[in-house]
């Protein structure tokens, strides 16, 4: 007998048997899709029963955040950085994501996250070093629990879900939170990611940054779903949805669903509606594929003049604090400035450091062969330096 021909089956004469009861799937359906409308706080009454101290406190990260955006985009146009993608008008979610974390949690970013890395505490020079060229990375993933700034589309999802299922084994309590945009979800890693996610029902939550473009591309162009945060259903996760430039909505989605990983419920999937108001890169033509109304239309959804608004109609946006938070902006994109006018030193031996745990023979020969052409090129120099007057 083959499992299409169990016994006690009610249909009837002619029609043809149905998938046997091991088919059901393991969660419903129901629970798991997203709300119909991105959450929101601002502006609504649950605004009320915001902590103050929260609300000031992302108040201050995204006023830091958009000048750090801002002095880095300079930065790249003096020369200084070879490219930056920045993040203006999504500093709410970079913001939310880094204060949502635990110190013992992971940070996964793409290439366009450096500010949850600064955000997460991370000095902005180190941020911004593999975007300047100088290092492979500039900072000590294991030192502050942010993996390296990935380029590649995606691929630092399942490098997440690896790291959270191998936490939850060794019975660490750690979740990974990894960071993707919307062009992201149309790779393979992004699916082969949530698939295995929710099968181990690792500790791990993800963050969609939906801007509206992938480059060029508009999401429609992208997905037909009704929204991202659909794909969730699809694997067995909880799909979320929510107003990317609310910044307590962030918060507070990440932080219930971090929780919820935490205590062994499983991966979140959570897409922020939200827009990049500049240019991909510093190397991208926005004009060519969006009109400026497109653009003036999110600038007044900005995520900063939000929570002026609620500050301010609760009597938290003081002269005082706003003087301060201003200040110390500047303070710190004053030293980013001057740090990284400053040219680094360079190890040509740096370039055999890294590629593997222990040399190879060939690493060691190359090593050998580089060293000897500088120390010969350094003595040809020498009469020659000396002989100017």
């Amino acid at each position: 007998m083959t499992v299409l021909e169990q016994p006690g089956s009610s249909r009837r004469k002619g029609e043809l048997p149905g998938p046997p009861p091991a088919w059901h799937p393991r969660v419903a359906p129901a629970p798991l899709l997203p709300d119909a409308e991105p959450h929101r706080v601002l502006g609504t009454d649950a605004a009320r029963q915001l902590d103050a101290a929260l609300l000031k406190r992302l108040y201050v990260q995204l006023v830091r955040g958009r000048r750090y955006n801002t002095q880095a985009t300079a930065l790249t146009r003096q020369g200084r950085l070879a490219v930056y993608p920045s993040s203006t008008g999504q500093e709410a979610c970079q913001v939310a994501a880094a204060l949502a974390l635990q110190e013992r949690d992971w940070l996964f970013p793409s290439y366009r996250d450096t500010l949850a890395a600064v955000a997460r505490g991370l000095d902005p020079v180190e941020a911004l070093t593999l975007l300047r060229g100088d290092w492979h990375t500039g900072y000590d993933p294991r030192a502050c629990r942010i993996a390296p700034l990935c380029t590649p589309l995606a691929t630092q999802l399942p490098h997440a879900v690896g790291l959270a299922h191998a936490a939850r084994l060794k019975g660490d309590d750690v979740v990974a939170l990894a960071l993707v945009g919307d062009g992201g979800t149309s790779e393979g890693d992004f699916h082969e990611a949530l698939n295995f996610a929710a099968v181990w029902q690792a500790p791990v939550v993800f963050l969609v940054q939906n801007n509206g473009f992938a480059i060029s591309v508009p999401l429609a162009k992208q997905t037909a779903a009704p929204s991202l945060a659909h794909k969730a259903v699809g694997y067995g996760m909880p799909g979320r949805l929510v107003d990317g430039n609310d910044a307590p909505a962030v918060h507070g989605v990440l932080t219930e669903a971090v929780r919820r990983a935490r205590e062994g419920g499983g991966p979140t999937l959570v897409e922020a509606i939200t827009y990049r108001v500049e240019a991909h890169t510093n190397a991208d033509d926005a004009t060519r594929y969006r009109t400026a109304d497109e653009v003036e239309t999110w600038q007044a959804h900005d995520p900063i003049a939000l929570m002026e608004r609620e500050l301010t109609a609760r009597g938290l946006l003081t002269d005082d604090f706003a003087a301060e938070t201003r200040d110390g902006a500047e303070e710190m994109a004053a030293d980013l400035r001057e740090r990284m006018h400053q040219d680094p030193p360079l190890d040509p031996d740096d370039l055999f450091t890294h590629v593997y745990a222990e040399r190879t023979s060939q690493l060691r020969q190359q090593s050998d062969q580089l060293r000897a052409e500088l120390a010969a090129a350094a003595a040809t120099d020498e009469p020659a330096q000396e002989a100017r007057p």
